[in-house]
Protein backbone atom coordinates (compact mmCIF):
# COMPACT_ATOMS: atom_id res chain seq x y z
CA UNK A 1 0.00 0.00 0.00
CA UNK A 2 1.53 3.29 -0.71
CA UNK A 3 1.83 6.14 1.64
CA UNK A 4 -1.17 8.10 2.17
CA UNK A 5 -1.27 12.20 2.38
CA UNK A 6 -3.39 13.69 5.09
CA UNK A 7 -6.74 14.42 4.40
CA UNK A 8 -8.48 17.59 5.08
CA UNK A 9 -11.97 17.61 6.36
CA UNK A 10 -14.38 20.49 7.00
CA UNK A 11 -17.83 19.64 9.29
CA UNK A 12 -20.10 22.12 10.77
CA UNK A 13 -20.78 22.31 14.24
CA UNK A 14 -23.20 24.50 15.99
CA UNK A 15 -21.48 24.28 19.82
CA UNK A 16 -17.79 25.21 18.98
CA UNK A 17 -16.92 25.27 22.71
CA UNK A 18 -19.01 21.74 23.45
CA UNK A 19 -17.07 20.07 20.00
CA UNK A 20 -13.58 21.82 21.02
CA UNK A 21 -13.85 19.65 24.14
CA UNK A 22 -14.85 16.59 22.88
CA UNK A 23 -12.43 16.44 19.95
CA UNK A 24 -9.90 17.33 22.52
CA UNK A 25 -10.68 15.79 25.51
CA UNK A 26 -12.86 12.21 24.52
CA UNK A 27 -10.74 11.71 20.89
CA UNK A 28 -7.43 13.14 22.61
CA UNK A 29 -7.19 15.31 18.99
CA UNK A 30 -4.16 18.04 19.39
CA UNK A 31 -5.55 21.82 18.97
CA UNK A 32 -4.00 23.55 16.15
CA UNK A 33 -4.92 27.06 14.92
CA UNK A 34 -8.38 28.59 15.58
CA UNK A 35 -10.20 31.61 15.64
CA UNK A 36 -13.70 32.55 16.92
CA UNK A 37 -15.73 30.53 14.46
CA UNK A 38 -13.43 27.68 13.93
CA UNK A 39 -10.86 25.18 15.03
CA UNK A 40 -7.95 23.03 13.77
CA UNK A 41 -7.65 19.49 14.92
CA UNK A 42 -5.16 16.51 14.24
CA UNK A 43 -7.31 13.59 13.69
CA UNK A 44 -4.83 10.72 13.78
CA UNK A 45 -2.14 12.69 11.61
CA UNK A 46 -4.99 14.18 9.10
CA UNK A 47 -6.19 17.82 9.56
CA UNK A 48 -9.78 17.77 11.08
CA UNK A 49 -11.54 21.59 11.33
CA UNK A 50 -14.87 22.04 12.99
CA UNK A 51 -16.74 25.49 11.84
CA UNK A 52 -19.46 27.05 13.53
CA UNK A 53 -22.64 26.90 11.88
CA UNK A 54 -26.59 27.39 13.12
CA UNK A 55 -28.08 24.57 14.22
CA UNK A 56 -30.38 23.29 11.64
CA UNK A 57 -33.53 20.58 12.46
CA UNK A 58 -32.46 18.28 9.42
CA UNK A 59 -33.16 14.60 10.71
CA UNK A 60 -29.65 12.02 10.51
CA UNK A 61 -30.31 9.94 7.35
CA UNK A 62 -29.45 5.97 7.55
CA UNK A 63 -29.01 3.72 5.01
CA UNK A 64 -29.20 -0.33 6.14
CA UNK A 65 -25.62 -2.12 6.29
CA UNK A 66 -25.32 -5.31 7.36
CA UNK A 67 -28.42 -5.29 9.66
CA UNK A 68 -27.50 -1.78 11.03
CA UNK A 69 -28.07 1.86 10.21
CA UNK A 70 -25.53 3.27 9.20
CA UNK A 71 -25.99 7.56 9.47
CA UNK A 72 -25.39 9.36 6.49
CA UNK A 73 -23.13 11.27 5.97
CA UNK A 74 -20.18 10.35 8.54
CA UNK A 75 -16.84 10.31 8.77
CA UNK A 76 -13.80 9.22 10.37
CA UNK A 77 -10.40 7.34 9.39
CA UNK A 78 -9.16 3.37 9.57
CA UNK A 79 -6.55 3.00 12.20
CA UNK A 80 -4.36 -0.33 12.79
CA UNK A 81 -6.02 -2.94 14.07
CA UNK A 82 -4.47 -3.12 17.43
CA UNK A 83 -5.29 1.10 17.97
CA UNK A 84 -9.08 0.29 17.19
CA UNK A 85 -9.13 -1.50 19.61
CA UNK A 86 -7.61 0.55 22.45
CA UNK A 87 -9.16 3.28 20.95
CA UNK A 88 -12.77 1.94 21.35
CA UNK A 89 -12.09 1.08 24.72
CA UNK A 90 -11.31 4.14 25.41
CA UNK A 91 -13.96 5.80 24.16
CA UNK A 92 -16.16 3.49 26.52
CA UNK A 93 -14.51 4.08 29.41
CA UNK A 94 -15.30 7.97 28.90
CA UNK A 95 -18.81 7.11 28.31
CA UNK A 96 -19.22 7.45 24.64
CA UNK A 97 -22.38 6.53 23.21
CA UNK A 98 -22.51 4.32 19.97
CA UNK A 99 -24.63 4.40 17.32
CA UNK A 100 -23.17 1.18 16.46
CA UNK A 101 -21.01 -0.72 18.85
CA UNK A 102 -17.37 -1.71 18.26
CA UNK A 103 -17.94 -5.05 16.20
CA UNK A 104 -16.16 -7.72 13.77
CA UNK A 105 -17.58 -7.19 10.10
CA UNK A 106 -16.99 -9.93 7.33
CA UNK A 107 -14.96 -12.11 10.32
CA UNK A 108 -12.56 -14.62 8.40
CA UNK A 109 -13.56 -13.28 4.67
CA UNK A 110 -12.19 -10.91 2.15
CA UNK A 111 -12.35 -7.63 3.68
CA UNK A 112 -12.80 -8.37 7.64
CA UNK A 113 -12.70 -5.23 9.51
CA UNK A 114 -13.86 -3.91 12.62
CA UNK A 115 -15.65 -0.99 12.88
CA UNK A 116 -17.89 1.29 15.47
CA UNK A 117 -19.60 4.31 14.88
CA UNK A 118 -20.92 7.49 17.19
CA UNK A 119 -21.58 11.40 17.02
CA UNK A 120 -20.02 14.35 18.49
CA UNK A 121 -21.69 16.87 19.99
CA UNK A 122 -22.95 18.75 17.38
CA UNK A 123 -24.88 15.30 15.90
CA UNK A 124 -21.93 14.85 12.92
CA UNK A 125 -21.49 10.97 12.72
CA UNK A 126 -17.93 9.51 12.79
CA UNK A 127 -16.94 6.10 11.90
CA UNK A 128 -13.75 4.37 12.81
CA UNK A 129 -12.36 0.81 11.25
CA UNK A 130 -9.67 -1.00 11.19
CA UNK A 131 -8.56 -3.94 9.07
CA UNK A 132 -6.96 -7.03 9.52
CA UNK A 133 -5.20 -6.98 6.78
CA UNK A 134 -5.10 -3.35 5.44
CA UNK A 135 -3.86 -4.63 2.04
CA UNK A 136 -7.76 -5.48 1.60
CA UNK A 137 -8.79 -1.89 2.34
CA UNK A 138 -10.15 -1.73 -1.52
CA UNK A 139 -10.93 -5.38 -1.96
CA UNK A 140 -14.20 -6.73 -3.53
Amino acid sequence: MQNVSPFHIAIPVHNLAECRKFYREILNCEEGRSSEHWVDFNLFGHQLVIHYKPKTTEVLHTNPVDGKNVPVPHYGVVLPWDIFHTFSEELKSKGVGFIIEPYIRFEGLVGEQATMFFLDPAGNALEFKAFKDMGQLFAK
